[in-house]
């Protein structure tokens, strides 16, 4: 009997762990090891498990548990194969988590026949990347990357900060506020902060609370 490819499943939605488990479980190559429900659970399950596949929300805490989590299991194994498997896919999301690691990306409208492919293609060393995931990496690759200090800016500007609240936020002058707006509607390509807003959240830039 052909050994069976040995998943672990990080996801905060009860529905869709039991999802997946109910997918891939009847498959004759695969079996689930663990369904982590937080991004301390999937860490503390795969050093526990040492699966062949993980399968990564990213919205694990706040959006960047999954990255988070994929950044500590790949510095602990970087041969580790993730595999994301989230409704979180802005182009810097996209980004983010195959920098970090992940094999490739797969959103939640991704077929079970497609994900079940998917998963015997990278346990047997392959990286299928999807069209639309490629195209959204190429549009991040292809654009002006924020700092860490516009993104501050642009964070708090999204929770209604005036650039005077910015400025004392950050301990900065205003007038530098001012020059970083400036900065952050020139690369994203917009003429006022609303839509600055809504265009990082829509990449994954920022996460609006």
């Amino acid at each position: 009997m052909p050994t069976r490819i040995r998943i672990l499943i990080a996801d905060d939605h009860p529905t869709i762990r039991k999802g997946l488990i109910a997918t891939l479980e009847p498959e004759p190559d695969m079996e689930i090891v663990g369904a982590a429900p937080t991004r301390q659970a999937a860490i503390a399950m795969w050093q526990e498990t040492r699966p062949d596949i993980t399968l990564m929300d990213l919205a694990l805490e706040g959006c960047d548990g999954g990255v988070d989590a994929i950044r500590q299991i790949r510095k602990e194994s970087p041969t580790a194969k993730i595999i994301v498997f989230s409704a979180v896919t802005g182009d810097e999301d996209v980004f983010q988590a195959l920098r970090y690691g992940a094999v490739t990306f797969l959103t939640k409208e991704t077929p079970d026949e497609e994900l079940v492919q998917t998963i015997r293609d990278v346990h047997a060393g392959g990286r299928p990347i999807p069209p639309e995931i490629a195209r959204k990496l190429a549009d991040r690759l292809t654009q002006s990357s924020l700092t860490t200090r516009e993104v501050e800016v642009l964070s708090l500007v999204a929770r209604g900060y005036r650039n005077k609240e910015v400025a004392a936020a950050l301990s900065i002058s205003e007038e530098t506020v001012q020059g970083h707006m400036k900065h952050i509607l020139s690369k994203l390509g917009v003429n006022d902060r609303t839509s600055a807003v809504v265009v990082a959240a829509q990449r994954g830039i920022i996460r609006l609370r």
